[in-house]
């Protein structure tokens, strides 16, 4: 099995990178880093020494002072690669850069200066090399006013702000997940290639971009209707989307009940998007589910019986716990990277309608069980 460490694993591609490095358990054995180790050349070199893989992902994107950027890029780089020398490592490092190398400012000069180090080094010392040359990154978890404008967009609009566009641009974009399966071929692969192309999945305007999310905000997050998804970039905005609602906050949602003599109507779910809607029934203190999803979107709609929904993000401590009660239907939403249960906490059978926007498929179920 490959022993991979990846520099900025706590980052925004990096802590995605990890996780899903963690669903091929089988094939590659993670090595874990924290950031202080570049102030410590024991530890850094102990954290080298392990690895058959480095994926450096570790830089500084967004700065007021220019010079700052490139300073500690180019010093991250340097650091490591002393290390790389005293453990006298053969490792094949995989280093990030931007297609900002071909743009006149410091931030790309520091990523196509870093890059050709590395490759000095490999070339010098019997390593392996990919210099990967990276479009803009968007999806889940990014921070937002640093990684991209999506981010940034995607933050204002599920907290009451207002995005403005400031240049309206066509941006080269990839998914990170897209990205994360990139540099997982490339570490599968073993080739030493100075510079690789990451190609964009998708171009589009920043006005097309922030029309989408708008969108998304007045049919989801206002109206709880899952909006017309026309392709891969779009429901993978969505999910992007998703994951900067506050989910504490927001959950459960009651739906609204149309009452008349004859008893209650609850719509559940308006959809733009196909999917499979299951019904379950629950005994008491019986627990569904305890597993997490990367990319598909569900909801959990208590009808009858008192439940406990619980959501955890992978790697965090932090369990969300949401109590329904089937004289008030309401419902929770899964977001990507949440493990996810549901408990009867009630005396009586539980019912439960969800549904989830793809149908079930054993040869790429999506499904990883992982306790909350």
């Amino acid at each position: 099995m490959k022993k991979i460490g990846i520099t900025g694993q706590n980052g925004f591609v990096g802590q995605h990178l990890y996780n899903t490095l963690g669903l091929f358990f089988e094939e590659f054995v993670r090595i874990d880093f924290q950031k202080e180790y570049f102030e410590d050349e024991t530890q850094l070199d102990a954290f080298v020494s392990k690895c058959d893989v480095i994926v450096h992902l570790a830089a500084m994107n967004r700065h007021e002072n220019q010079g700052v950027i490139y300073e500690t890029n180019l010093d991250l780089v340097e650091k490591l690669l002393n290390s790389l020398k005293r453990a006298k490592s053969k490792a094949h490092v995989l280093i990030s850069s931007s297609t900002q190398e071909e743009r006149d400012n410091l931030y790309g000069r520091s990523k196509l200066e870093g890059r050709k180090a590395i490759v000095n080094w490999a070339n010098e010392n019997g390593g392996k090399v990919t210099g990967l040359i990276i479009p803009n990154v968007f999806g889940a978890f990014g921070k937002p006013f640093y990684n991209s404008f999506i981010a940034t967009f995607c933050y204002q609009l599920t907290n009451g702000g207002n995005p403005k566009i400031d240049n309206d641009a066509e941006v080269k974009l990839i998914y990170v997940q897209e990205l994360v399966m990139k540099i997982i071929a490339e570490i599968r692969s073993a080739q030493s290639q100075e510079e690789v192309i990451v190609e964009a999945t998708s171009t589009k305007k920043v006005s097309e971009v922030l029309a989408l999310l708008n969108d998304f905000k007045i049919k989801y997050f206002d109206g709880g209707e899952i909006p017309v998804l026309k392709d891969q970039f779009e429901h993978n905005l969505f999910n992007t989307y998703r994951s900067y609602i506050n989910h504490k906050e927001r959950y459960p949602v009651k739906f609204v009940q149309h009452t008349d003599p004859r008893g209650a109507f609850v719509e559940v779910i308006r959809l733009g998007i196909g999917g499979q809607c299951s019904f379950s029934t629950t005994v008491p203190g019986i627990t569904r589910g305890n597993h997490y999803h990367t990319r598909k979107i569900e909801r959990f709609a208590v009808i009858k019986g008192k439940a406990l929904i619980q959501l955890r993000k992978i790697n965090t401590n932090e369990v969300l716990d949401f109590y329904l009660d089937g004289t008030e239907p309401a419902y929770v939403d899964m977001p990507i990277w949440y493990t996810h249960n549901i408990k009867n906490i009630g005396d009586e059978e539980l019912y439960t309608i969800f549904w989830i926007d793809e149908p079930f498929n054993p040869e790429d179920s999506d499904t990883y069980f992982l306790e909350v």
